[in-house]
């Protein structure tokens, strides 16, 4: 008997989807619920799985081509599958090019990323003792790259030419949107994370033994954030046409750095979660976006957004806009810096913040006081306890 294999329905905030990798080709055996093609949306990408035991007699639409929701993907021959062999820890085989031959990179293909082995064809890296960094010990298309940096190939240098990932297109839409309706102002402050690290090192143990998370520094800037949003309503709102819309809650999206591009899952009320809540929230998103895991309406909505350049050793940048958001707070690396406290000069752990917003509907002032709403939060954490 003949399965048709369709595209799911897509969410309405999705028109069409692009096909990403076909995992199996025709006259492949295949597993009920084994993945058999990520299709890629413009915000993360979908596994359509098999829904019966069987053999792939045909492939309707390649690799690259554009399906919308119920589009015909393919057809399986449904029927008894033999299990597969269990996999060896066995290295596998390297074959020794014919004298003359271009020379080919060693690859252990089972455990390369499609992306990866491209990179590593292209670069004739040989990269089969290389430790991957992905799910699995999976070699990524990073893993490659910081490879052939510490290790330059010899002879002439490649070129790439590599089309946009719907979501990378889809970013550079929004960004530029935003560039081009929005007013953009960026405000700037530093921050003393004194007393933010001293409560880490104090209480980290028994957080994480109470928690079974670390007490982290992202969770102490989203409280931060929503306690200077709660005081400044306008830094949460945002502009539909001629209305200005206040939002009665605070879904605060963590921008996290993926191998497919940026994505921005949100914190849904935000206002009511504890420092555990939201380390254990952070965790298991940014888990989810690198490992592809990620939903649609884990990246939806969002009302305002922090974005972290000092996990890269950023120490000062102008975060962009967040379209429809009016407002995105940047963080930056810390630095030991001598300040004066007390008249004494000490060297303390500082932290440049930038908040960068739409200058149409929130004025310079409030965008000062919200930084420095934050500042004083992060610099005496116990303001959240007395509410202050």
């Amino acid at each position: 008997m003949s399965t048709e294999i369709k595209v799911p329905i897509l969410p309405e905030s999705v028109a069409d989807a692009t096909i990403a990798e076909w995992h199996k080709q025709p006259g492949d055996s295949i597993h009920r619920d084994e993945n058999l093609v990520d299709l890629e949306t413009d915000k993360v990408v979908l596994e359509v799985p098999s829904p019966v035991d069987g053999v792939i007699r045909e492939i309707i639409h390649d690799t690259g081509d554009t399906v919308t929701s119920g589009e015909l993907l393919g057809i399986i021959e449904e029927g008894p599958v033999e299990a597969a062999p269990p996999a060896t820890a066995e290295p596998a085989e390297t074959v020794a090019a014919p004298a003359g031959a271009e020379a080919t990179p060693t690859t252990s293909s089972a455990i390369l990323s499609p992306a990866a082995r491209r990179v590593a064809e292209e670069e004739q890296a040989d990269v089969s003792q290389l430790a991957g960094t992905g799910r699995g010990g999976r070699i990524t298309k990073g893993d490659v790259i910081d490879y052939v940096r510490q290790n330059p190939p010899t002879g002439p240098r490649p070129e790439e030419r590599v089309k946009m990932t719907r979501l990378r297109s889809r970013v550079a839409e929004r960004m530029k949107e935003a560039q081009n309706t929005a007013a953009i102002l960026t405000s700037f402050n530093e921050v003393d994370l004194q007393a933010v690290m001293e409560l880490r090192k104090n209480y980290q143990e028994a957080f994480q033994q109470e928690h079974g998370v670390k007490l982290g520094l992202m969770s102490f800037f989203v409280k931060a954030v929503c306690d200077a949003l709660r005081k400044y309503p306008i830094v949460n709102a945002s502009l539909e046409g001629n209305e200005i819309v206040y939002h009665g809650y605070q879904d605060v999206g963590i921008a996290v750095s993926t191998e497919r591009g940026l994505m921005v899952p949100v914190l849904r009320n935000a206002e009511h979660l504890s420092l555990a809540d939201a380390e254990r929230n952070i965790r298991e998103f940014a888990g989810k976006a690198r490992d592809g895991s990620i939903t649609l309406e884990d990246l939806q909505g969002g009302t305002f957004t922090i974005t972290n350049g000092g996990t890269f050793g950023s120490l000062l940048s102008t975060p962009l806009l967040n379209p429809p958001q009016s407002a995105i707070l940047g963080m930056h690396n810390i630095k030991q810096r001598p300040v004066v406290v007390e008249g004494e000069i000490v060297a303390r752990p500082m932290m440049y913040i930038a908040l960068s917003y739409d200058h149409r509907i929130i004025d310079g002032k409030d965008a000062v006081l919200f930084l420095v709403a934050v500042k004083e939060t992060l610099e005496d954490p116990a303001r959240l306890l007395l509410g202050l």
